[in-house]
């Protein structure tokens, strides 16, 4: 190695490291040092099949994969270093009737991104490209022009020829021994040739990530799993074809293939899979594969050989069967480890040719620029907590994405892998009223009540079969009160001399004074969003913070960088140590009530005045319920009269009897009472106009964009993301959020659907579903500001279809919000 200190070491010459190695130094930085244990590409780089696609369920790391795609041409331009591509197209074929509403639904999504290179095509057009395909049963297929195959070797060479010729340096046959957090910040690197400094380190170890993690403390949720290839002898029907095969995803039969020169590559995602070294892959395995396992995969084999009839007979040249390393939900961990400073992750790569160069460059952006430039949370490590990394819930959960790796998942579904894990002290009570249950974050919540045992919701594409069941929870809180379980809120206590002074820069809002709560917008420096929390004040020296509860490591990594003296740029509010912030979610939990007749419930389980004068809007206090105290807030989402009753977890199935008991007793008196989901949540919510963070609020907005520009105190003299937001305000947003009302009867729009007016693109669908008190089905959209007005006539693609839409005025309910005040 050259240097003693270098300012970042990536561990890890896979094509991943390669690309976070080539964007760091394509962004600016120098001192940069890539160390590999033996060769580049010698662990899943070498085997893989190296196909590239465009298609994600999630739309934000569908963008980065089209970058990743187009900027193979440049590396080849820029290094002279051929990465052998092959850019024949892509067919993904439906084998259902449903399968082809929902490829349409994501055609319609790709022109929200602007991937205008995805077209729908028709059997006949299938067939026209891939003329060994058998067609039968096919209903349409989406064609993407920009998928292919490379060659693994070529595309990970010219990754790090790109780099060396900015300066950066590999080292090759050194293994990382040992990872140490220096006191004053930076890493020391033990390798068999030596030990060097670093101020930064990125495990992009690929198979040997788990063991890189555990070297600096942290156990990953990724694991290694089979996967198997054939490879075919030149076959006389792909010989005599005029231009190269497509590659093609028969998403029904669970293969992949493409053409290798005269022959035929066949990969298969069987629903058999198995794992492979769990507890980590020994250091000196790399260029070797895995005996094959045909008799385990033969299922899938032999849907691949009828939809390929050239098969048949073929003689096969190899076999391959090597590892790659799988996450829970299938996407890369990328960006900074909670705790650990400097200490960066680029690894769970399953897609690398696909995904490899979106996360170079997110990585690069992030360690460069403070943040990446886009929302990214759906390949963030911080969106898994400790619990996910557990060998059981590791091995169910990765099992669960592999063997559904080309299945549909549907927006009403519910996967059971890893479940239950985490539930709440009234799961049993709630279970024996009906719940049907979701999972946030591994914690089992709410969906929905059905007293009927029976009943089973039905995935699809369409409204759910549930509607009615959420239709009289909507019901009862707008008529009388529904009682919603808290648990899944995250919880974050701020304590200390420093916390209103470091509150102040944290967030954008105002710091309310005691007994107050305050929505409170928190961006970043960029003035980008990272929070729409709730701040609540309970002593001069005292604060809560709530919000999503599956932002818990992502929220606690966040405040914990900017404690006075991490180094944050809210970090220099208060003195070192006059701040403390823990994570009480575990700790506290709760039930609301919302709705006409919430009052009456709370003032027959409390002896304090809870009258509309004693306890006003946004003001919070103590009030003794039954047998427990809990800490009240008068707040909803729900656009009704509302109060959120917090306590020791422990005590809150106490809590929740004594409000049943009392709510059986207005339920003699006629009026409803009903627990209540949070689908029902969502339709309220809607009919209000109220965003919620990962639909209306992301990463990727601003609080001008979304509205949230009213709760920041543009006045305050500082507060992190405050120049941007004063930059915003002065030239305005190009899209604003607004509310539309959707023409659809049996559908409703979903996220990422585009918003048009005639034929140009005007927005995007964040959410949307039926609001049930005002009979329409509603959606919320980024809509470019000359349109965001109401009235104005639109359409919106709604499970692939052009529907009608209107901008309406914001709060279709209760425009003037007179409910809630009571």
């Amino acid at each position: 190695m050259n240097s003693n200190h270098y300012r970042c070491v990536v561990i890890g010459g896979g094509v991943v490291g390669a690309s976070v190695l080539y964007h760091l130094a394509k962004l600016g930085w120098t001192d940069l040092v890539l160390v590999e244990r033996s060769e580049l590409t010698a662990g899943s780089t070498w085997h893989a099949a190296a196909g590239f696609h465009a298609l994600n369920a999630d739309p934000n790391v569908a963008a980065l994969q089209a970058y990743t795609i187009n900027l193979y041409k440049e590396l080849e331009a820029e290094t002279g270093q051929s990465c052998g591509l092959h850019m024949p197209g892509g067919v993904s074929i439906a084998g259902t009737p449903e399968r082809w509403e929902w490829l349409q639904a994501q055609w319609a999504v790709y022109q929200t991104l602007g991937i205008d290179t995805v077209h729908l095509i028709s059997p006949a057009e299938v067939k026209e490209l891939a003329p060994i395909m058998d067609v039968e049963g096919v209903h349409g297929a989406l064609f993407d022009e920009i998928e292919g195959h490379l060659d693994a070797s070529g595309t990970t060479y010219a990754y790090a020829a790109a780099a060396k010729q900015r300066g950066a340096e590999i080292v090759l046959h050194n293994r990382v021994l040992e990872l140490v957090q220096r006191p004053g910040g930076g890493w020391t690197v033990v390798t068999e040739q030596g030990t060097v400094t670093a101020d930064n380190v990125v495990n992009a170890a690929g198979l040997w990530a788990k063991q890189v993690g555990r070297m600096a403390g942290v156990d990953l949720p990724v694991t290694p799993m089979e996967h198997h290839y054939l490879v075919t002898e030149p076959l006389p029907e792909v010989q005599a074809l005029t231009k190269e095969l497509p590659m093609m995803m028969d998403l029904e039969g669970y293969t992949y293939a493409r053409q290798e020169q005269g022959g035929l590559l066949l990969g298969v995602y069987e629903l058999t899979p198995k794992h492979w070294n769990l507890d980590g892959v020994p250091w000196d395995y790399g260029l070797e594969l895995i005996p094959e396992d045909i008799d385990r995969i033969a299922p899938e084999l032999a849907v691949g050989f009828e939809r390929y009839p050239c098969l048949d007979g073929a003689g096969i040249r190899r076999w391959v069967n090597g590892a790659f390393t799988f996450t829970p939900d299938g996407n890369p961990l990328v960006g900074p480890v909670r705790g650990l400073p400097g200490y960066w992750v680029a690894c769970g790569v399953m897609a690398g040719f696909s995904q490899g160069g979106g996360v170079g460059l997110t990585l690069a952006q992030w360690m460069v620029d403070g943040e990446p430039a886009g929302d990214v949370y759906g390949m963030d490590v911080a969106r898994y907590g400790a619990y996910a990394s557990g060998r059981g819930y590791l091995e169910a959960t990765t099992g669960q994405f592999y063997k559904r790796r080309f299945v549909m998942t549907y927006p009403n579904e519910q996967l059971p892998a890893g479940r239950p894990l985490k539930t709440s002290a009234i799961h049993t009570d709630l279970d024996a009223a009906g719940a049907r249950w979701g999972v946030s974050w591994g914690l089992e919540t709410p969906l929905y009540f059905a007293a009927d045992p029976g009943f089973t919701e039905t995935p699809t594409l369409r409204r759910s079969n549930a509607f009615e069941h959420v239709a009289r929870e909507v019901t009862a809180t707008r008529e009388g009160v529904g009682i919603l379980d808290t648990t899944a809120f995250s919880r974050y206590e701020v304590r200390g001399p420093g916390a209103r002074a470091w509150l102040e820069q944290l967030v954008a809002s105002k710091v309310p004074g005691v007994g107050g709560i305050r929505l409170a917008p928190m961006l970043s420096p960029s003035g980008r969003l990272l929070g729409d929390l709730t701040l609540t004040c309970w002593a001069d020296d005292e604060f809560w913070l709530m919000g999503s509860y599956y932002l818990r490591e992502w929220h606690m990594r966040w405040f914990e960088s900017q404690l006075p003296g991490a180094g944050g740029d809210a970090s220099g509010a208060a003195p070192a140590g006059s701040v403390a912030v823990r994570d009480i979610s575990d700790d506290v939990a709760g039930v609301s009530l919302s709705g006409p007749a919430a009052r009456d419930l709370l003032a027959a389980v409390t002896k304090d005045d809870v009258s509309g004068a004693a306890l006003k809007r946004m003001r919070a206090t103590t009030l003794d319920v039954g047998l427990v105290r809990a800490r009240a807030g008068r707040l909803s989402v729900t656009g009704e009269t509302g109060y959120e009753l917090n306590v020791p977890a422990a005590q809150l199935r106490s809590l929740y009897a004594t409000l049943r008991e009392a709510g059986a007793g207005l339920s003699a008196r006629g009026v409803p009472v009903a627990d209540i989901g949070y689908t029902c949540v969502n339709s309220l919510r809607l009919e209000k106009s109220y965003g919620i963070w990962s639909k209306e609020f992301t990463w990727a907005y601003t609080p001008g964009m979304s509205g949230l520009d009213r709760f920041v105190a543009f006045d305050k003299p500082a507060f992190v993301g405050r120049e941007a937001a004063l930059r915003e305000k002065e030239t305005g947003p190009a899209q604003r959020l607004v509310t539309l009302d959707v023409a659809t009867k049996d559908a409703e729009a979903g996220p990422f659907e585009p918003v048009w007016s005639g034929e140009r693109r005007v927005g995007f669908v964040t959410s949307g579903g039926y609001g049930h008190s005002v009979g329409r089905s509603l959606a919320m959209a980024y809509l470019d500001v000359d349109l965001a007005v109401p009235g104005t006539p639109l359409e919106v693609h709604v499970v692939g279809v052009r529907t009608p839409a209107t901008v309406v005025e914001d709060s279709p309910y209760d425009p003037e919000g007179l409910r809630q005040r009571g």
